[in-house]
């Protein structure tokens, strides 16, 4: 199975690619020989057409119920119950709250996400399997 646009970096790459061909290359030749190369700028409006509608339709079928920027989080953070403690430190001056672990041994925090919400602290701890998280000041 091929590895989704939108989940493996190279929507960024093929936006340029689009935009290369599309855009920027007309554009030269247009300033230097003043001809313009439409069938060029076309099959570049193509390629970001194509990216596009790739995109959408991986999206779709994602039917947005996780964020695209937490759909590897708990791969990318993982969390050791033994070794860590899920806490969410909340600032006295601000009140911002950002959830995260703290190593047991040395204390240092690792920031995950910002906790808005009461919703954002139910997302947190379904992402991670937690029962409940314990606010720290």
């Amino acid at each position: 199975m091929l590895s989704k646009i939108n989940t493996n970096r190279y929507g960024g790459i093929w936006i340029g690619i689009g935009l290369l061909i599309g855009l920027v290359i007309p554009a030269a030749v247009w300033l230097i020989c003043h001809v313009l190369l439409a069938w060029l700028i076309g099959i570049g409006g193509i390629v970001l057409a194509a990216f596009l509608i790739v995109f959408l339709i991986e999206m779709h079928q994602d039917n947005g119920k996780v964020p695209y920027y937490e759909k590897h989080l708990k791969e990318q953070l993982p969390f050791d119950p033994d070794q860590q403690e899920a806490i969410i430190r909340c600032s006295v001056c601000t009140g911002e709250r950002i959830a995260g672990f703290r190593n047991n041994d040395d204390g240092h925090f690792t920031e995950v996400m910002l906790i808005r919400t009461p919703e954002d602290e139910k997302r947190f701890m379904q992402i991670f399997g937690i029962d409940s998280v314990r606010t720290v000041y």
